[in-house]
């Protein structure tokens, strides 16, 4: 496996810098059980990253929103509507909450959902799209459909 890890600064760079789409393609939704990645771009075209999309097979309620750097570093994930989730010092963090890139752990610390920043913390495409404020995302994909579909 290759060597993922980022600077911390670096992690925060890439999460704050702008991303944008890549191209006008209209998105769908994911089936149950299904996944999309989206091509993103820093404004210079300098950086690429992802914006994957995943939707739970049977609880139609869950979900994942993943922003990844370089391919392979996740930057920032959302989960929702499963499980809560156990920090490696033991804390465990209800859902929905939202895993940052830490040096050193990559994306194995989750937080609480900061309500500034997403009020709508039920699902769907409300905190998808507060998902995308969240990692910058100005230039914005078009996705058809949503959670509930």
């Amino acid at each position: 496996m290759p060597d993922v890890d980022l600077l911390q600064a670096d992690a925060n760079a890439l999460l704050a810098m702008e991303k944008q789409r890549c191209d006008d393609t209209i998105w769908s939704y994911p089936n149950p059980g299904s996944r999309i990645a989206i091509p993103l771009a820093s404004v210079d075209g300098r950086e690429s990253f992802l914006l994957d999309v995943y939707r739970g097979r049977i609880a139609l309620g869950k979900g994942t929103y993943q922003n990844r750097a370089r391919q392979v570093v996740v930057l920032a994930r959302l989960d929702f509507g499963g499980a809560p989730h156990r920090n490696p010092d033991g804390e465990e963090v209800g859902s929905p909450h939202l895993h940052i890139y830490r040096e050193g752990f990559g994306d194995k610390w989750a937080y609480p959902l900061p309500s500034d920043r997403f009020p709508l913390q039920g699902g769907g495409s409300d905190l998808l799209d507060d998902f995308m404020q969240y990692c910058n995302i100005t230039k914005r994909p078009q996705i058809q459909g949503s959670v509930f579909q």
